[in-house]
């Protein structure tokens, strides 16, 4: 569970928004963002690897070749907490460090092979966690869920675009 300063847990009614959704949908990112909680959840599971360093290598399998400085914008973090990371996944054979081949100022952070391995593992632990949380619902249910989930992923990626261009003016008629 996550804590808030005092100790106690956060849930959706701890955030006062008029939407609910929007309020569960809060928690769940702040359940599932939490480094503490993905700590802890990756310890038990006997994960050798931190938090940051599954990000970066969910993020490496997903995405391709990065730029440290795309890794510490998509990490939330700055270049030198990237570069810590970076160290440690190169001395364990998961990443290499090579020259852009688009710009010879910069470098790129690569999977190696052992570190594709572990980062579908990352994605194994994340299937296995969704599992478990819908464990207890119909196979119709989850189709449902996912359709939706789908919809709602789709449409928030197009209004994202939209309030880019414009923030969160109302629409003009």
């Amino acid at each position: 569970m996550v804590r808030d300063q005092t100790g106690g847990s956060l849930g959706a009614s701890d955030f006062p928004y008029r939407s609910r959704l929007l309020a569960n949908l809060s928690a769940l990112i702040l359940l599932w963002d939490s480094p503490t909680v993905q700590g802890q959840i990756l310890a038990k599971s006997g994960e050798s690897l931190d938090q940051p360093s599954h990000q970066t290598l969910r993020h490496l399998l997903a995405w391709g070749p990065m730029r440290p400085t795309a890794l510490a914008e998509v990490l939330g973090t700055g270049a030198s907490h990237v570069s810590k990371i970076v160290g440690r996944l190169e001395q364990d054979g998961l990443v290499r460090r090579s020259t852009d081949p688009s710009d010879r100022r910069a470098n790129l952070v690569t999977l190696t092979e052992a570190g594709e391995v572990a980062a579908r593992g990352v994605y194994e632990l994340g299937d296995r966690m969704i599992a478990e949380v819908l464990s207890g619902w119909s196979a119709a249910d989850v189709r449902r869920y996912t359709d939706l989930t789908e919809r709602f992923v789709s449409d928030a990626i197009s209004s994202a675009e939209r309030q880019r261009e414009r923030g969160l003016r109302p629409q003009e008629p």
